[in-house]
């Protein structure tokens, strides 16, 4: 085995390279819930959105008050807390900036992420020990616009989702400032954040907050053709059969989990995973993933090899097919369009463990979806290794024997195969 050299807690050099930096594993969190969830399992840092300026409208969002709750928590847990605020602003949305970004700074945020010129100049006035991060909806792709916003104060990049692994070399050799890129989730089929398809079919601005996922929607496709002569118009021929599926602009997901040493040793100092709409199951399920690859290859770079039950993992969370996206070149349409999904299986979230008797073998569970004695599950958690079992008896607060759990977030208990601790958390897969 190549001797590794540790030099602090974050950083590696082997005989073979440089000095490695640890990248930091980001997970999303729409709520306190599941910013909870992301640090329990493994997340080094959470980015949230505010109730204004940030491009996920819809998401629950974090109120000022449920924000310094979030900073008190991942703090705690060793964690840091960014605010998506990259919208691109029009005037009327310049009045709130100064008090908003004053109000995160009070919340103890430790950097926000943002798009627009006008906000990075308003943020350093009103919030000057406010570190800044650049959207990837500012589509940064080469290292002498990286330089420009070192020069403007940003500290970190988040770059463009369409910059190959080496094209972040290059950066990296050219500009010292920290780079971040999403390694996982739904990718925007356009340049993030430049689509125009909602505004154009809805009225609702993607660039504000507002993207109603257009090129998600299936659309039929025709093919004009001209009228026999004497009749006005254009025929409508359709170009797919009744049988078809029918077209979608929407992309596959983003997955690097079987190639991060590749982008550790380019450089990357975060990998982001995508999903502040996704379920806690989700970003748990993901976060760990990525928090134990991370883990595995500082343990010992060469001697790192991809645990195939990462990936498993990463099936069971909800998503589409997978690629690799812009990382190895530019995708083709199958690579990259999404079509028919993959044939796999889907698991729901089905409870959530609160506490473990190991005299009695028994858990005290609230469920988040039905199960029933009879059903396979799996358990699994920040540290354990997943396992399965038969649900062979449950028993509501009365201490009554009952056949299943029907009810949203009741609390049951649960007979169990192996020990189980609190926060851990049993799917199932659906029928």
């Amino acid at each position: 085995m190549t001797e590794i050299n540790v030099i602090s807690d974050k950083k590696i050099m082997t005989p073979r390279g440089p000095v490695l930096q640890k990248p930091e594993v980001l997970a999303p969190a729409g709520n306190l819930e599941k910013l909870k969830f992301a640090v329990r399992y493994g997340a080094d840092a959470v980015y949230i959105g505010g109730q204004s300026l940030g491009l996920r409208a819809n998401a629950d969002n974090f109120s000022f008050d449920e924000m310094k709750e979030a900073t008190d928590f991942a703090h705690a847990h060793g964690s840091k807390v960014f605010v998506a605020t990259n919208i691109i602003a029009h005037n009327e949305d310049l009045h709130q900036v100064d008090d908003f970004m004053r109000s995160l700074q009070r919340a103890g945020i430790d950097a926000i992420i943002v798009a627009d010129p006008a906000l990075i100049e308003r943020t350093k006035q009103a919030a000057p020990d406010m570190e800044l991060h650049l959207s990837t909806q500012a589509s940064t792709t080469n290292w002498q616009t990286v330089q420009f916003w070192k020069e403007e104060g940003v500290s970190r990049v988040v770059l463009a989702r369409e910059v190959s692994v080496q094209e972040i070399r290059d950066i990296k050799k050219h500009v010292d400032i920290e780079i971040e890129a999403f390694v996982h989730g739904a990718m925007c089929i356009s340049y993030s954040g430049r689509c125009v398809l909602s505004n154009h079919f809805t009225a609702r601005d993607s660039n504000r907050g507002g993207c109603s996922q257009s090129c998600r929607w299936q659309y039929d496709m025709f093919e004009e053709l001209p009228q026999e002569s004497g009749q006005i118009g254009k025929t409508p021929l359709p170009m797919f059969g009744e049988q078809d599926p029918q077209f979608t602009m929407s992309s596959k997901d983003m997955c690097m989990l079987g190639f991060l040493p590749d982008m550790i040793e380019a450089g990357v100092d975060s990998f982001k995973i995508e999903g502040r709409m996704k379920s806690i199951h989700y970003v748990a399920t993901v976060t760990n993933q990525y928090r134990r690859a991370v883990d595995a290859y500082f343990a010992d770079p060469d001697q790192y090899k991809l645990n195939p039950e990462w990936m498993e993992e990463i099936r069971k969370a909800s998503h589409r097919s997978l690629t690799t996206g812009f990382f190895y070149g530019t995708p083709t349409e199958q690579d990259q369009l999404y079509g028919e999904n993959e044939d796999m299986p889907q698991y729901d979230f089905a409870g959530l463990v609160l506490d473990y008797d190991a005299k009695t073998g028994i858990a005290t569970m609230q469920q988040r979806n039905k199960f029933s004695v009879g059903d396979t599950v799996e358990f699994f958690g920040p540290t354990m290794e997943r396992f399965t079992q038969t649900v062979t008896e449950i028993w509501n607060e009365k201490d009554e024997s009952i056949t299943s759990a029907p009810h949203a977030m009741q609390t049951v208990k649960v007979r169990m195969d192996r020990p189980v601790a609190k926060h851990d958390m049993m799917r199932k897969e659906k029928k």
